[in-house]
Formats: C-alpha cells, structure tokens, sequence
C-alpha cells in the first residue's frame, strides 16, 4: 500500500511525491518527473535546439519549479551566452520548504536549486516573485492566471502548459486561456503538453497553433504539442 501524510496542504505519496490536496493530482509523474519534463515540454519544444540568446520560456503551472531548473540545466549545458528568461504563472505556490522537500527527489535537479530555494524562502514583491542566478532570470507571477497572463506585457518563445489534469483544473485550460497563450507568443513559437484531451487540442488549435498530437510519457499514450504560423 502507498504510504501518505500530510503537510502545508499537500500530501506526500511515499513520503516523496507531493499531491495537491485542491485537486487531487501529483505535481510530478509518479515514474520520474524529470524525465517526463525532458520528454514532454524541452522535447515537446523543440528544445534545447532552438535555444538562442534571450531565449524565453513561459508556463502555466510552477509547480514545485521542476520545469525551470530543468530547462536551466539544458541551457547551460548548451553554453549559449546570456540568461534563459522563464516567467511561470501560479495560483497556489508552496512554500520553500516543500520545494526543497519535492526537489529532493531528483538529484540533479537539486544540485542547481540552492540559489532558487533561498531567493524563494526570502519572499518577494507581492503577486510576483523575481529569481536570478547563474543562466536564469525568472520570474512568477502569483495569482489567477486568468487574470494575470492577459496583463502580462511578454511574448514567449516557447510554453509549457502544465496545470493540474484538465478534468480537475479546467479554469487553466479554457478556450479563453489558450488563446491568451497564442496571444503572448512570438510568431514560430511554440507550446507542449502532458495533456492530450480533445477540447485542450480543439482550443489551441482554434487559438492559431497547428497542433500535433504526439507519443506520450511513460504509461501516458499520447501528448500534445504546437506551432504557431511564423
């Protein structure tokens, strides 16, 4: 039996993986969300080969930061000069704490987290919160990003769409929502995604990207992924 217990609204599924208690839904794959991130949204993106100076990735859903200290790796690893820009949009953000709890499960990404963990612990303006370390300049807007992403002044090169399972987070899926997401990319941009529900694809597609549904993560069959016309 999979052992749980509670913290700061969360629940911890082996003591390791954390689970929205809002929503019922892990913030990572239970088989390795590391993985599933290179897979889905830096593979889903073309990247890294589409990295270049100034390069900007934008993303619903920060979650536990997996995504960010991911694409962080892959662009240091490809040594491109300057800063990857990230601006992530969160609702519900955890605490430092957890974080660090979360990110412990992944080494790799644990061993670049230092900087992010003590820069989040020390809090930040409200509504967003700004991050910069070595290669990344980041910021998270807090709040409904139904609210936020329409005010957002940037355009992103790329888009990783990871809110919690449409079936249990709709409001981050809606037709509105997708079509601010093409809203605020650059043309030949580009979006990736776990999900591969129909009326996900129908909106994005409806909202201007030419949308490709490909072989999902794990047990997952299938994911979905996007250009927008250049």
């Amino acid at each position: 039996m999979t052992g749980c217990d509670q913290s700061g609204g969360l629940t911890w599924r082996d003591g390791v993986v954390p689970v929205s208690a809002r929503f019922d839904d892990p913030y990572f794959s239970l088989a390795d969300g590391l993985q599933e991130t290179r897979h889905v949204f830096l593979a889903g993106n073309g990247l890294p080969g589409r990295f270049r100076p100034g390069f900007h990735i934008a993303e619903l859903g920060f979650g536990t930061g997996l995504n960010m200290l991911a694409a962080l790796i892959a662009w240091r690893a490809a040594g491109l000069p300057g800063a990857l820009r990230f601006t992530s949009f969160e609702a519900y953000p955890l605490s430092a704490g957890d974080l660090a709890r979360a990110l412990d499960h992944f080494p790799e990404a644990r061993a670049v987290a230092g900087p992010f963990l003590d820069q989040w612990a020390a809090g930040g303006a409200a509504g967003s919160r700004r991050l910069a370390w070595d290669g990344i300049e980041a910021e998270v807007i807090v709040g409904d990003a139904r609210l936020s992403l329409p005010a957002w002044p940037g355009r992103a090169d790329a888009w990783f769409l990871d809110g919690f399972a449409p079936a249990k987070n709709p409001e981050l899926w809606s037709a509105d929502l997708m079509a601010e997401v093409a809203h605020h990319t650059v043309p030949g941009g580009s979006f990736a995604t776990y999900t591969a529900a129909g009326h996900v694809r129908r909106a994005l597609a409806d909202a201007g990207f030419a949308v490709e549904r490909q072989q999902g993560f794990g047990r997952k069959r299938h994911m979905t992924a996007g250009r927008l016309a250049g």
